[in-house]
This record gives structure tokens, C-alpha cells and sequence, in this order.
């Protein structure tokens, strides 16, 4: 597999970066949420830059790198589940760009990316749920989760589709890879 020195040049900033976001969520404790999310729009990057084996090569990567040097070994679990969905989707993406399905593609995309989230957060949600509220946990507060998982799913995706249209659209072109 040839790889050219730009590439692995780039990935190695995006790695420093996004692992330099994970270890800031620990420190900057009102910005977690917004910190890991950034980090794992780095994958995304990566995977549209360089392609799904080096993107997942990378985020593989971020996520050993910031378990050994992140302090907050829970933001890493965060980070790594924000990672691994991102994965999934762009995955996803690209094998319904190529596919024959013309019709509907994005609405298949959405159903897809609701499956492979609630099948990461509904077991953490039930059988972890002291990662969510530290208090005494009830079924209605259960419920709650589930519901905001599903609107905080809903904002995620957008953030991280207008990042890369709107954002990295218009940054990416001073690296030329």
C-alpha cells in the first residue's frame, strides 16, 4: 500500500490535535461534550482525506493515544463511541454512494445511523446508567436518557455534517493532500 508523506504528515497533526481535545475535555470540565465531539470530527476528516483504512487506522490510533494520556479514562470511552459512530457512518455513506439503491438514500442513512447509535447507547444506558446521572437512577429518569440520546444523536450528526460542509469545505484546500 503506498502512502505518500503528506499523508501520513497530516494524520499525524490530526492525531496530535484531536488527542490534544480529548486531554482539554478533562481540564475544561464545561466544554466536555463540545471537546470530544470536536476530536471525533477529526476522524471524519481523516476518513474523507486519506480513506477508510488510514481513517480507521487513525482513530484506532486517537483512541490508544488518548487512553495513555488522557486523565479521564471516561472522556476516552466518550470520545472513542463518537469515533466509532463516526466510522460507521461515513462506512455507511460510502457504501450507499456505491450501491444500487438511488432512491431514498439519505432517509436508509438516517435508519442506519439510529440502529448502530441506539445499539451502542441503549445497553450503556441500562446496564451503566451511573455513567449518565450519579443519583439514585428510576425508570422514568431511564426514559428520559433514551429520549435525549435520541435528540443529542440528532444534533451530533448535523454539527458534524455542516463541520465538514461548511467548515473543513472551506479549510481544506490550504493542505493539499
Amino acid at each position: 500500500m503506498y502512502v505518500n508523506a503528506k499523508k501520513i504528515a497530516f494524520l499525524g497533526l490530526l492525531l496530535a490535535f484531536a488527542v490534544i481535545l480529548v486531554i482539554f475535555s478533562g481540564i475544561f470540565e464545561f466544554n466536555t461534550l463540545f471537546l470530544l465531539a470536536a476530536a471525533s470530527f477529526c476522524v471524519g476528516i481523516a476518513i474523507r482525506e486519506c480513506k477508510m483504512a488510514l481513517g480507521f487506522g487513525f482513530f484506532i490510533a486517537s483512541t490508544l493515544l488518548s487512553l495513555m494520556l488522557a486523565p479521564n479514562k471516561l472522556y476516552c470511552i466518550t470520545y472513542s463511541a463518537f469515533g466509532l459512530y463516526i466510522v460507521i457512518a461515513e462506512y455507511t455513506w460510502g457504501k450507499l454512494e456505491k450501491g444500487k439503491i438511488r432512491k431514498n438514500r439519505s432517509e436508509l442513512l438516517w435508519i442506519i445511523k439510529y440502529i448502530v447509535f441506539n445499539l451502542m447507547f441503549i445497553p450503556m444506558v441500562l446496564f451503566f446508567p451511573k455513567l449518565f446521572y450519579q443519583g439514585s437512577i428510576n425508570p422514568g429518569l431511564i426514559a428520559v436518557f433514551l429520549f435525549g440520546g435520541q435528540i443529542a444523536l440528532f444534533i451530533f450528526d448535523n454539527a458534524y455534517r455542516y463541520f465538514q460542509r461548511s467548515i473543513w469545505g472551506k479549510v481544506r484546500h490550504h493542505f493539499q493532500l
